[in-house]
């Protein structure tokens, strides 16, 4: 084969491979809206089939014909809220030690553990907390029982920590090395660096890391429906956080298996879908928008 040939067979490669790529991500883009018309064209009509006071009212009791939204969402909120608030700080944390801090041989053990704890499915993770950590938290705050929105929050914040750990890293450690070592000629010491310099020139990419580990808590299921308690209650004050609670994708994987096809009940159901959709998109655009931003202030920088 001469060199022309050879040249030519390696550009039709290229280009198969290109249209293959294109077509991955135009095939993504059909499933996604396929997923969106479909929900919509389920749970939609529930806005019209079911009185609005019944959406907006404090029970959720289908038997009844109640279908209320709030219990749930405030539900969801809860959880996310105080898996947030475990997870962020313990996650950046991580994040700042494994990539500034940790020797290297520390780095190889801590790495690899992190990746295996994304790793756990959700189910895994459900049992564990009924097991382990729903007696526990019960015994030591003296609780009624463990199945609670704390300890919800606990569970969902140890499964978010990890992708808030890979991604915060994976910003750290793209900080130029010569942000640090200014520092270092300026005189400030290594914890002053860190705060001071190598945080702040990775924030985008922090808070891109925080959304992602947030949109995890929202969007999960099997986990948050065996700690939960199930409960469909109205949470009120922060002793809801010790009370069992129900969140919106625990009320779908529950009862959309018996539910009959068309009913109120179900269009409800994909109403819900259709309000986790939407939250999930929201933090997908935004930690998008801030990845984008962050992209684009680099490229500024180094032209």
């Amino acid at each position: 084969m001469n060199p022309s040939q050879a040249a030519s067979h390696e550009k039709i490669g290229e280009r198969l491979i290109v249209y293959l790529i294109r077509f991955a991500g135009y095939l993504s883009i059909i499933y996604v809206s396929l997923i969106c018309l479909f929900l919509l064209k389920e749970g939609a009509p529930a806005l019209f089939n079911v009185p609005l006071s019944s959406l907006f009212g404090p029970f959720w009791y289908p038997i009844e014909g109640q279908f209320a939204l709030w219990p749930l969402l405030l539900g969801s909120l809860t959880v996310t809220i105080g898996a947030a608030l475990i997870a962020v700080p313990l996650g950046i944390g991580t994040a700042v030690y494994i990539s500034e801090v940790a020797p290297r041989w520390a780095k190889e053990v801590l790495k690899p553990l992190v990746e295996i704890l994304a790793g756990l499915p959700s189910v895994v993770l459900g049992f564990i907390g009924i097991l382990v950590l729903s007696p526990f938290l019960r015994r030591l705050l003296g609780l009624p029982t463990g199945l609670t929105a704390f300890t919800g929050a606990v569970l969902l914040g140890w499964a978010a920590i990890p992708t808030i750990v890979s991604v915060a890293e994976d910003a750290l450690n793209a900080v130029p090395r010569s942000y640090r070592d200014a520092s270092y000629a300026l005189g400030a010491t290594q914890w002053q660096t860190i705060w001071a310099v190598t945080v702040p020139a990775a924030r985008s990419g922090i808070l891109t890391a925080i959304m992602l580990g947030i949109g995890r808590v929202i969007g999960e299921t099997m986990a948050v429906m065996m700690v939960t308690g199930n409960a469909p209650v109205v949470p009120s004050g922060l002793r809801a956080l010790f009370a069992p609670v129900r969140t919106m994708t625990a009320t779908i994987a529950a009862e959309m298996g018996e539910v009959a096809n068309g009913s109120q009940h179900y269009q409800v159901l994909f109403l819900i879908g259709i309000l986790l959709f939407i939250f999930s998109l929201t933090i997908n655009l935004t930690a998008f928008a801030i990845s984008n931003r962050r992209l684009k202030r680099t490229e500024r920088l180094l032209s």
